[in-house]
């Protein structure tokens, strides 16, 4: 990914320096396990702990000329350990994608964490702004059209919903990916056997997979890198959302413009909300790398290199580019500018009409044929649209309303505070389940620590 999109401890992950450092912790981790089955010798394995160094311009140079990184890493590290007799119990019983694909697991896991922590954040500023416009009134589009009243308390309330399901989605996803196998090329364990494996495993902070072929099975890279794809999708819906009410027309919200920052070469006037913009076109990238991670699943027998090309591309890509639009994101939710009385405004322009559905619900508890009443209340609608008039002032002049609904009834029908009734529980509904979340998490925690 290039540097424009990469956070710096996220970049060091993904790193060579990242991954090959991860490759010899798993080379020092099945050399001290051998040792203390008495298969490596502890002086050997001692050694290689010591003195194993990762070089990376060596294994680079190495592997321009032997083609194959894996060998190429385990030449030079080699090399740093100094002494051939402890050297030749270096990789000992492995084959590569047993350092591979344990090592990999050991990068997802600290993306992961880095990701986890951008999750809670703007989780975090979804709250205090939903709370902040929890009252304030916006009017709620369907199509792009005027529909019935919100708040936009209620909207950002509705984001932070989603953003919840993505930190649980993301968890299982990741804890998929928290595995590793060290049982050889065609997984059937031969060399090492399960328990030396398990040892392994462990001693990395991994749970062994029950099973695999020479490689762990691509459904679960699959579904993380799916899920990461969820999470930019979610990323892109407030994005979009943001984008619409910034324009000119619109103006209900609009994201940070920073002092000395210019929106156009050619016309000063601008202030474009490319922030968001960035984040749906990013998106799509992410959106691309999943289709790639499904098409990785599939593998010849016990395993071919195609997929390994992929996820040299798509695994840190996606990563990075989900850690980036979180944090842009949340600078972009934290430092949003929101105009309620510009809201309020929009929610008026259509003088009434919003209340369209309030008032047919009235006409037909108080009496009125529904297909009647919507026959009435539609004529109206349409005519106070087409004419830029008021919808009320026609409503409370027609016998055939008249009839069913006196002026205050009528009044009741317009009530803005009416329609936004709900929101309070709605809030309780969003805010108590998490709340509820985290005390059966900290119980759950507390038991494990009595257990």
């Amino acid at each position: 990914m290039i540097a424009r999109y990469t956070r710096s401890e996220m970049g060091r992950v993904w790193s060579d320096e990242g991954r090959l450092q991860r490759w010899l912790e798993v080379e020092i981790a099945a050399s001290d396990t051998l040792a203390e089955r008495g298969i490596v010798p502890r002086e050997a394995a001692a050694r290689i702990r010591s003195h194993a160094r990762v070089d990376v311009a060596r294994i680079l140079e190495i592997e321009a000329r032997v083609r194959h990184d894996v060998i190429a890493f385990t030449l030079a590290v080699s090399e740093t350990i100094g002494d051939p007799t402890a050297a030749r119990w270096l990789h000992y019983g492995l084959t590569s994608n047993d350092v591979v694909d344990t090592a990999q697991a050991l990068q997802i896991q600290e993306a992961s964490r880095l990701i986890a922590q951008e999750l809670a954040r703007i989780g975090e500023v979804l709250e205090r702004r939903a709370f902040e416009f929890q009252h304030t009134p916006q009017i709620g589009r369907t199509h792009g059209v005027h529909a019935e009243p919100i708040t936009f308390g209620l909207k950002v309330a509705n984001w932070f919903a989603e953003n919840r399901r993505n930190i649980a989605r993301f968890q299982d996803a990741a804890q998929q990916m928290a595995v590793g196998k060290i049982s050889g090329a065609v997984g059937n364990a031969a060399h090492l056997g399960v328990e030396v494996e398990e040892a392994i495993c462990k001693r990395l902070g991994l749970t062994p997979v029950a099973v695999a072929s020479q490689v762990i099975q691509r459904d679960r890279h699959a579904q993380y890198v799916a899920t990461l794809a969820i999470i930019a999708a979610t990323l892109e819906k407030i994005a979009l959302e943001i984008r619409h009410l910034q324009r000119t027309e619109v103006r209900e919200a609009e994201e940070p413009f920073a002092a000395g920052q210019r929106g156009s070469s050619a016309m000063p006037h601008k202030r474009n909300p490319v922030g968001a913009e960035q984040i749906c076109g990013l998106a799509r990238v992410v959106r691309g790398n999943a289709q790639a991670a499904f098409e990785n699943v599939a593998l010849w027998h016990e395993r071919d290199i195609s997929h390994s090309s992929v996820e040299r591309i798509i695994l840190p890509d996606s990563t990075i580019l989900v850690d980036y639009m979180l944090a842009r994101m949340t600078e972009i939710v934290s430092g949003l500018r929101v105009f309620p009385e510009r809201m309020r405004r929009n929610l008026d322009l259509t003088q009434g009409l919003v209340f369209s559905g309030q008032l047919l619900l009235d006409l037909v508890e108080a009496g009125a044929p529904r297909d009647e009443g919507y026959q009435w209340v539609q004529a109206h609608a349409m005519a106070a649209w087409e004419t830029d008039s008021s919808f009320r002032e026609r409503v409370e002049n027609d016998p055939h309303i008249g009839k069913y609904l006196d002026a205050a009834a009528i009044a009741r029908a317009f009530d803005l505070e009416r329609q936004l009734h709900a929101v309070d529980d709605i809030f309780r509904r969003v805010f108590d389940a998490k709340r509820e979340t985290q005390t059966g998490a900290k119980m759950h925690t507390a038991a494990r620590s009595d257990s």
